[in-house]
């Protein structure tokens, strides 16, 4: 779980948005919506075939908006399967 959150937060900080990445990378999916395993820093539980978790980094501009893309991922023994297949393309808004 650390690892995960620390390479979302890596790219994030890259990318010029660190202080805008305010919560944790994601959490476990299973009876309820949100429980372990939590993908944050501080959680050092291993990652175990059959998992379920929402990968879901935040970006938080304040008082502007905020952007989240949610990707449920299934542990498998190979790495992880991606179970939702919806686009990835920027789409722009015209406000």
């Amino acid at each position: 779980m650390k690892l995960i959150d620390q390479v979302a937060c890596s790219i994030i900080s890259e990318a010029g948005y660190g202080e805008m990445f305010t919560h944790r990378t994601g959490h476990g999916l299973g009876i309820e919506v949100h429980e372990e395993p939590y993908l944050m820093s501080s959680n050092e539980r291993p990652l175990e075939e059959g998992m379920v978790a929402s990968v879901e980094p935040g970006i938080y501009l304040t008082g502007k908006f905020g952007v989240r893309i949610e990707d449920i991922v299934v542990v498998t023994s190979n790495g992880a399967e991606r179970l939702n297949h919806f686009s990835r393309d920027l789409i722009k808004i015209k406000c």
